[in-house]
């Protein structure tokens, strides 16, 4: 289990990703066998933060892009700007007489975008087909082993939410990811993975909203990310939580909350991660047992602890913030603790 800090952000949080055993043995396991790997679980148990983490540990930039019910698998590899090409043939066809040079001005393919798949199979080539104020996805800062990164030491794809698609995008993208090659509108050669490049790895991410081609989760290496079972080990759940919760709040651990309880003075007050994790194990509890969905989780947990330190920096009580505010964000089936 290693703890990799993504990025501190500006209200003084620390962005982290606990990247437990497993979830190690599936990155390498997926580059080894040159396979997308496939991650689910319920929204906000770190699908996402997972390719970020990949992508700081291998050292790699990270492409992306998150699909919706609009989202074609041609989307992936690139798009076509046909407003702009419109744009610049009115230009041309008021500056120019010569069909010729118009006809070059306004080529198909000088209007073609490179999507994330491009990305990952031929930096170089998309870098060239960048246009305007369009920018490269973001290099690694630091570098590994004292070397810089360059193209052919490949990136992290991911491809976010594809269950929101619809299911011809998972199909669609068979043929490109198993060969990985493609051939964009207007171009007369494929795109293909550059030669002595290593493969992207290439992360997909689903939520389980809708089910995926059968062909396609075949194709995959999968990872199946969850939360410790609260109705048969409490204890775990609450230690999962807790070892999240400070490695994005490190001096959380330091505010003390006290519980309600039917038995008041019997209980000493605890840390704030720990006593914000019990609590979300009652309203977890309280939500499986009235089959409300989605049930709170682990973004829950951290967007309560984000507001309660953001609110306690102002000048704010905790006690008083973590009682006021635990009603929007976890007991939303009116359980009470105890």
């Amino acid at each position: 289990m290693k703890q990799i800090t993504l990025a501190e952000s500006g209200s003084g949080e620390q962005i982290s990703h606990i990247l437990e055993e497993r979830e190690y043995w599936a990155i390498k396991g997926a580059m080894a066998a040159n396979r997308p790997l496939l991650v689910r679980g319920e929204p906000g148990i770190g699908k996402t933060q997972l390719a970020w983490a990949a992508a700081k540990m291998l050292h790699r930039p990270l492409v992306s892009m998150t699909l919706d019910y609009n989202t074609e698998a041609r989307d992936l590899m690139w798009t076509f700007d046909a407003v702009q090409r419109l744009a610049e043939a009115q230009i041309a066809s008021a500056t120019t007489t010569n069909k010729e040079e118009l006809r070059d001005l306004i080529q198909v393919s000088k209007f073609v975008r490179p999507g994330p798949v491009w990305w990952a199979f031929d930096w170089e080539s998309a870098q060239k087909q960048l246009h305007g104020g369009e920018l490269a996805p973001a290099i690694p800062a630091t570098s590994k082993e004292d070397k810089t990164w360059q193209p052919g030491d490949g990136v992290v794809m991911l491809i976010d939410e594809i269950d929101k698609a619809e299911s011809d995008v998972p199909n669609g993208l068979l043929e490109s990811l198993g060969y990985r090659q493609f051939t964009p509108q207007g171009w007369n050669r494929p795109i293909r993975l550059s030669e002595g490049s290593e493969p992207p790895l290439i992360i997909v991410t689903t939520n389980e909203e809708r089910i995926l081609p059968d062909a396609f989760v075949r194709r995959c290496f999968v990872l199946h990310l969850s939360l410790p079972d609260v109705q048969t080990d409490e204890r775990a759940f609450v230690d999962h939580l807790v070892q999240r919760g400070q490695a994005h709040f490190p001096d959380a651990a330091s505010v003390k909350i006290s519980l309600k309880s039917d038995r008041p003075g019997e209980q000493e007050p605890l840390a704030l991660p720990e006593a914000a994790a019990k609590l979300l194990a009652v309203d977890r509890r309280a939500a499986i047992a009235n089959q409300r969905t989605p049930l709170p989780g682990q973004a829950e947990y951290l967007d309560f602890l984000r507001a309660i330190m953001k609110l306690m920096a102002k000048g704010e009580d905790a006690q008083q913030v973590f009682e006021q505010l635990q009603a929007f964000v976890f007991v939303k089936s009116g359980g009470t603790l105890r």
